[in-house]
Parts: C-alpha cells; sequence; structure tokens
C-alpha cells in the first residue's frame, strides 16, 4: 500500500464528515487524537530549538522553506480551525494577508524578533485549542468552514495531526539544510 493511499483511508474527506457527527466519542479515540497531536507539537518544539540562531549565525536562506514560514503557518492553521471555525470568533490570519499571502513564506529571512512574535501567537492558540478540546463535550462539535463547509472536531484533530506531521518534516529538512551549508 502506498503512502497517498495509506493517508486516504485514514484522513476523512469533508464531504463524508456527516457519517462520524452522530457516532459517540469514546473517550479511547479523543485520548489517542490528543495525545498525538500534543506529542507532533512538543516534536516540532524541539526539533526547532535553535534553528532560528543558527539561520542567522550561518547566513543560510533557504530555497523552499524557512523556520519563520513554518511557525508563521502553523499559528494561522491553529487560529482558524479552533477560533474561527470551532469556536466562531473573528479571528483573521495575524501573518498572512491578501497581499501578502503566507505560502508557507518560502526564503523568508529568519528575523529574530518575527520569529519571536510568531512562537508567542502559536504558543497562545495552542493554549485555546487545549481548552477548547477539553471543554468540547465530544468530538462531533461541529464548525462550518467557508471552504470544505461542515467540519467536526474530530475533522480538525485529524487535519491538525496531518499538519504537524507535514511540518515536522520540514523543520528536519531546514535542519539537513543548515548542517550541509557548513558541510557536516
Amino acid at each position: 500500500m502506498t503512502g497517498p493511499q495509506r493517508r486516504a483511508d485514514f484522513f476523512t474527506a469533508p464531504h463524508q464528515e456527516r457519517r462520524h457527527l452522530n457516532a459517540r466519542t469514546t473517550g479511547d479515540e479523543r485520548g489517542m487524537m490528543v495525545s498525538v497531536l500534543a506529542a507532533q507539537r512538543a516534536t516540532l518544539e524541539l526539533k526547532c530549538a535553535g534553528l532560528g540562531a543558527e539561520l542567522a549565525r550561518r547566513s543560510v536562506e533557504p530555497s523552499t522553506l524557512s523556520l519563520l514560514g513554518l511557525v508563521r503557518h502553523l499559528a494561522d492553521v491553529e487560529r482558524r480551525w479552533f477560533r474561527k471555525v470551532l469556536a466562531g470568533q473573528d479571528a483573521p490570519p495575524r501573518f498572512s494577508t491578501e497581499a501578502e499571502p503566507d505560502e508557507d513564506f518560502d526564503g523568508a529571512l529568519p528575523d529574530p524578533a518575527l520569529v519571536t512574535a510568531a512562537w508567542e501567537a502559536w504558543h497562545a492558540d495552542v493554549a485555546f485549542a487545549e481548552r477548547f478540546v477539553t471543554e468540547a463535550p465530544g468530538l462531533d462539535v461541529e464548525g462550518h468552514d467557508s471552504w470544505l463547509g461542515a467540519v467536526s472536531l474530530r475533522w480538525v484533530l485529524i487535519h491538525m495531526i496531518e499538519e504537524y506531521a507535514r511540518h515536522n518534516g520540514h523543520a528536519d529538512l531546514l535542519r539537513e539544510r543548515i548542517d550541509g551549508a557548513v558541510g557536516l
């Protein structure tokens, strides 16, 4: 079985989500999803520790990704799903604008002040998301996304797990690029 096929089996398409809305949430399912998401967040933070300083010290400008892009994108994703979609709060992207969409900030320079601001925004949204998940009565809590339509908390958690898996891979590539720049 190939990767894309395996992912398609696990990550439910939004239009198929309705079959989950009446499913009873189990403690095991909720605990598993929250634990995986927490582990991926912690792993990403560990992988990114010191990357900003290394990029600045070695003057390496990534051609396909950047530390700033990783953090900014995740801060926007957390805000979109948990604040705007599920909690119904007006939460425009903090770092992306119509004039300057993030596009993962390919090649963005790791300005220490911007990276710090992005990390702080990310941590604030992670804290909000964790409170939301804790207080939600079940994984069938539903919100409406303008692009995907009806989505449940279950689908959002799965989406975030996939997003963190992708960004952990980006962090590995960024570290390899830094190490490769000095012949390590």
